[in-house]
C-alpha cells in the first residue's frame, strides 16, 4: 500500500528525533548542529527545518516524547484526587520512576536535560521550560500536601513549606544519581521503597513538625491588643 506524503513526512519527523536523541545523548545539546543531526538521519538541513524552527524547537518536541517529571506533577489536577492526594502523589511518583527504569528513550532524554543540556544562550528556553515545570511541580506538591494534612494523611502540625523541597529534591536525587550510576542499584526494584521511606519521613520526622508558637505569640493571637 502506498504511503500518503503526510505518512512519509510524519515518519521523517519521527527519525530526524530519535537521530536528535543519540547526538544530544553523545554530544551534548549545545555543542551539534542541525546539520549533524541532518547527517545521521539521512535527510538534508532543509528537511530538518521543514519540520522544526531551529534547535530548541526540536528539543521541545524531543522533550514531549516523554512525561517530564516536573511538568507530570504540574499537570495533577487536584480536584480530582480530593480523597487520596498522597496517593495520587504517590502513585504518580512511582510511575515515572519505573518508566524511566523500563524505558531506554525516557532514560536517555531524561539523561540529555538532567546532564547534556549546557548553561548557554541557546539554550535559555529549554532552561526557561525546565524552570517553569519546577515551579509548577512545587505549586502543585504543596497544594496537595496541604490537602494531606487537612484529610488527616499527614501530621496537623506539618510544615510543608519545609517538606516540599525536600522531597521533591530527594526524589529528583535519586532519579538523577541513577542516570549517572545505573548499575549502584535497581531503580524498578527499589523506588517504592524510597517513595515510601519520604512520605514515612514526612509522616514522623519531628525535624518537620512546625514550632509550637512561644508564650508571647501565643498571648499576642488571643489579645493582639
Amino acid at each position: 500500500m502506498k504511503k500518503t506524503r503526510q505518512q512519509r513526512a510524519l515518519e521523517t519527523r519521527e527519525r530526524i528525533l530519535d537521530c536528535a536523541i543519540e547526538v544530544f545523548y553523545e554530544r551534548g545539546v549545545a555543542r551539534p548542529s542541525l546539520t549533524d543531526i541532518a547527517k545521521l538521519a539521512s535527510v538534508t538541513r532543509g528537511a530538518v527545518y521543514g519540520h522544526f524552527a531551529n534547535k530548541v524547537d526540536l528539543f521541545s518536541a524531543l522533550c514531549d516524547r516523554v512525561r517530564l517529571p516536573a511538568e507530570a506533577i504540574g499537570a495533577i489536577d487536584p480536584d480530582s484526587c480530593d480523597n487520596d492526594p498522597l496517593g495520587k502523589l504517590r502513585s504518580l511518583w512511582l510511575y515515572l520512576l519505573s518508566r524511566v527504569a523500563s524505558d531506554p528513550q525516557w532514560r536517555k532524554i531524561l539523561d540529555i536535560i538532567m546532564h547534556r543540556c549546557e548553561l548557554v544562550p541557546e539554550s535559555g528556553q529549554i532552561k526557561q521550560r525546565l524552570h517553569l515545570g519546577h515551579c509548577e511541580a512545587t505549586a502543585r506538591e504543596t497544594e496537595l500536601l496541604r490537602r494531606a494534612v487537612a484529610l488527616k494523611q499527614l501530621p496537623a502540625d506539618l510544615d510543608v513549606e519545609a517538606a516540599v523541597p525536600l522531597m521533591h529534591a530527594a526524589l529528583v536525587g535519586v532519579l538523577n544519581t541513577w542516570l549517572l550510576f545505573p548499575d549502584t542499584f535497581d531503580l524498578a526494584e527499589q523506588s517504592e521503597r524510597y517513595v515510601d521511606a519520604l512520605l514515612h519521613m514526612l509522616r514522623t520526622a519531628p525535624s518537620l513538625r512546625q514550632a509550637a508558637p512561644s508564650a508571647a505569640q501565643a498571648d499576642d493571637a488571643v489579645d493582639p491588643a
